[in-house]
C-alpha cells in the first residue's frame, strides 16, 4: 500500500505547523539579514519565480489516496506558477510522497478541508469558479486561458469527483483523446490542464505575500537561519528549529 511506504508526509499538517510559527514576524527585516547570504543569482531567481505566482489558478483534489498522485500534483501547481493547492481529506489526511514533489512540498501552500462544504465555503470567499474534470467536459484546455479565477476539481482515483462537490461547479472540461484510452492518471490531467491554464498569465499574488513568501523561502534554504536571525537582534518567536516543523 502506497500510503505506507517511506518519504510520505502530511504536507498541510506540517505547513500549518511552519505557516503558525511564520505569523507576526517581520518578513522584510528577515529578509534584509538572509538574503545577503545568498548569491545575487539565487536572489534574483526567488524574486522572479514569487513575481509569477498565480492567485487566479489554483487546485482541489477530491481525497486523494496515492501519496505518488499526490506530490505530482503539487509538483506540477510549483512548475506551473500556482500558489494553492485545496484538498478535501474526506476520509484520511492527504499524503505526498517527497521523492516525487522534490521539494515542491515546501513551496506551494496546500490547505486541507475534513468537508467538502469547508472547501467550497474557502473558494467561493475567494471568488474561484469550481470547474471539474470529466471525459465529456463541455470546456477544453485552451478555454482555461480566457477564465478569471477558477479551481480545477480533480477527482478520487477511483471514484472521481463526490457527488457534493460536483453540484458545486459550474462548468466541466475534458482533455480531447485519440486513443483507446478513455482516461488519463489524475497527476497527468492536472499538468496537462494547468499548462494551458497558466499560459499568458501574469503573476497576480498581493506584494505583501510575496514578501511572506520570500522570507518564508529564505528561512527554509538557508541553514541555520533561526540562528542566524536570532544573533541579527530579529524576532524569531517560535520559530526555532525549522527542519523539526516541516519534517514528516
Amino acid at each position: 500500500m502506497r500510503r505506507r511506504t517511506p518519504n510520505v508526509t502530511y504536507v498541510a499538517r506540517n505547513q500549518k505547523a511552519l505557516l503558525q510559527a511564520l505569523d507576526g514576524l517581520d518578513h522584510p527585516a528577515i529578509t534584509e539579514v538572509l538574503e545577503e547570504l545568498v548569491l545575487p543569482e539565487r536572489a534574483a531567481r526567488i524574486r522572479e519565480v514569487l513575481a509569477a505566482r498565480l492567485d487566479s489558478v489554483t487546485v482541489i483534489m477530491d481525497a486523494p489516496h496515492d501519496p505518488h498522485n499526490g506530490a505530482a500534483v503539487i509538483r506540477s501547481c510549483d512548475a506551473f506558477g500556482v500558489q494553492r493547492l485545496h484538498v478535501v481529506e474526506r476520509r484520511e489526511g492527504f499524503l505526498a510522497s517527497t521523492t516525487v514533489a522534490r521539494g515542491s512540498e515546501r513551496w506551494v501552500d496546500v490547505h486541507g478541508y475534513a468537508t467538502t462544504e469547508a472547501a467550497t465555503t474557502a473558494l467561493a470567499s475567494s471568488g474561484h469558479e469550481l470547474i471539474a474534470t470529466h471525459p465529456e467536459g463541455e470546456l477544453v484546455p485552451a478555454d482555461l486561458a480566457r477564465i478569471p479565477r477558477f479551481a480545477l476539481v480533480l477527482g478520487n482515483e477511483r471514484e472521481g469527483i463526490h457527488d457534493e462537490l460536483r453540484a458545486a461547479c459550474t462548468r466541466s472540461i475534458r482533455i480531447p483523446m485519440r486513443g483507446f484510452a478513455e482516461s488519463l492518471n489524475v497527476s497527468v490531467t492536472a499538468a496537462i490542464l494547468l499548462q494551458h491554464a497558466t499560459e499568458g498569465r501574469s503573476g497576480d499574488l498581493p506584494q505583501r505575500e510575496r514578501d511572506f513568501l520570500l522570507a518564508r523561502a529564505l528561512i527554509l534554504t538557508i541553514p541555520r537561519a533561526p540562528e542566524i536571525l536570532h544573533f541579527k537582534g530579529v524576532s524569531i518567536g517560535s520559530l526555532g528549529d525549522v527542519e523539526s516543523l516541516y519534517s514528516p
